[in-house]
Parts: structure tokens; C-alpha cells; sequence
């Protein structure tokens, strides 16, 4: 190839380089999306952890939906008050009580507390495992299945199974409902930090069968709502509940617990 050749082809290759820089260069210009400054703020101090656990795609979804006025500036389970607080003055809004929150899993029934009908080998997967015979090869239809899930789902490694049934730790948690998700036996919620009495179980059989297959369980017994002076403890489908806003932690149905199923 001669010079002149070479020359040409190099002239072509560098015109239309530049043609395409300008050509882009001006589309981005004319067809640029303004991006409000307060989303940037927010983005800034949002933790950036992306876990979805505020129900949007990542913070910056979050954030934008906060600057439209379609989600609270606490929306951000994982910031939890810390962050509110700031996204609040980058609105110029009150970020109001932030309740602490972590995930609970309403099940004791660990590897010796609780029967199993069989022996189960195969993935270790908990939606799996609630599709073989009688919802898995624990007695309990509502009890854990201890194949880690929930484990798998959190971004935060603050769920583990001990023992066969699945335990949060709650100086990790964030919150953020992943686990929640992930669990087919719906055994898993979100509770007020501070909460100290909890009921671990999630039975709805009655007295004599939970005896058949858990000696840990609820059995339905309202002794502990006999002896809440405060009306914070109802017994429903067999279960008992406990009112977080009414409990006053006092202890008195803990103590009266008959299977010590309350925390």
C-alpha cells in the first residue's frame, strides 16, 4: 500500500472518529434527563447497599421515588433513623419515629425438640423441601426446615441455622425482609428491636397434636393471655400473639408459659 494510500485510509478513520464524538456529543446534550440535586443528595448518604428491602430497584430508585413524593423519607430499612433523619433535611421534611426492626423466625423446634416423620437427602432448599410428602420431613407442618434459605437470601450473613432451625442475628440485621421472602413457611417477621417477649412458634394444630410433634410448642393454652394485665397477648387459631405496641415487657407470660415458647 502506498503512503498516499495509507494517508487516505488514517484521514477517513480520523473523520469519522470525530464526526461520531460530535454526533454523540450533541445527542447527549439535547437528550440529557435532568436529574433533580436532592436525588443526588439522597443517593449520597443512602447506605448503597442495593437489597431491595425498601421495595424499589436499589437506592437509586429509592431515592428517586422519594424525591417524587411516592415513598417516606424513612424508606430505608437498612439506614433505618440515622438515615432518615438526613434524607429528611435534604426535603426539608420531619423524618417522624423510626422503629428499629429485625427479623424474628417464629420456630424452636430445633433437631431434638422436634419429631420428624422421614429422613429427607436432596438439595438444600427449603422450597424444595416444603413440596415432599406432608410440607417436609418435620411432624410440624409450620416448623422450620433448617435448609437455609433464608441464609442463602440475606446480604448481610445475619441469619444462620443452628441446630436445625434458622436464627437471626440481630445486631446484623438489617431489616431489609429478604428472608422474609425466601422462607415457604412464612416463619419469618419483622419485630421491634426492643421487643423481649416473643412467641418461637407458628403452630396453628391443636394442643394434642403439637405435643405429638414438638415438645416445645405452642399448645394454645391462653395462660398467657389470662395473665397479661395489659391485653397484650391474644391466643388465635391456637397460637398465641403478643401485641408489641401493648407489652410492656414485663415478663408475666413468659413465666407462665407452660412450654416456655415465649422469649
Amino acid at each position: 500500500m502506498s503512503v498516499t494510500g495509507i494517508i487516505m485510509a488514517a484521514v477517513i478513520v480520523g473523520g469519522t472518529g470525530l464526526f461520531i464524538g460530535v454526533f454523540l456529543g450533541i445527542a447527549g446534550k439535547k437528550f440529557a434527563v435532568e436529574v433533580d440535586e436532592r436525588e443526588e443528595a439522597i443517593m449520597g448518604v443512602l447506605p448503597g447497599n442495593n437489597c431491595g428491602g425498601c421495595g424499589y430497584a436499589g437506592c437509586s430508585g429509592l431515592a428517586a421515588a422519594i424525591v417524587k413524593g411516592e415513598a417516606e423519607v424513612g424508606g430505608c430499612p437498612v439506614g433505618g433513623a440515622p438515615v432518615a433523619a438526613k434524607i429528611g433535611e435534604i426535603m426539608g421534611q420531619e423524618a417522624g419515629e423510626q422503629v428499629h426492626q429485625v427479623a424474628f423466625v417464629k420456630c424452636a423446634g430445633t433437631c431434638e425438640k422436634a419429631k420428624q416423620d422421614y429422613e429427607y437427602h436432596g438439595v438444600n432448599d427449603c422450597i424444595m423441601v416444603n413440596m415432599m410428602q406432608n410440607g417436609g420431613p418435620k411432624s410440624c407442618n409450620y416448623g422450620c426446615l433448617g435448609e437455609g434459605s433464608c441464609v442463602k437470601a440475606c446480604p448481610f450473613d445475619a441469619i444462620h441455622v443452628i441446630d436445625g432451625v434458622a436464627v437471626v442475628d440481630k445486631e446484623a440485621c438489617k431489616a431489609c425482609g429478604k428472608c422474609i421472602a425466601a422462607c415457604p413457611k412464612r416463619l419469618i417477621e419483622l419485630v421491634p428491636y426492643d421487643q423481649k417477649h416473643l412467641v418461637q412458634c407458628s403452630s396453628k394444630d391443636k394442643g394434642k397434636d403439637v405435643m405429638k410433634a414438638c415438645s416445645v410448642g405452642c399448645i394454645g393454652c391462653k395462660m398467657c393471655e389470662k395473665v397479661c394485665q395489659f391485653d397484650a397477648v391474644k391466643v388465635v387459631d391456637n397460637i398465641a400473639y403478643i401485641d408489641s405496641e401493648k407489652c410492656t415487657n414485663c415478663g408475666a407470660c413468659a413465666e407462665k408459659c407452660p412450654k416456655k415458647i415465649i422469649l
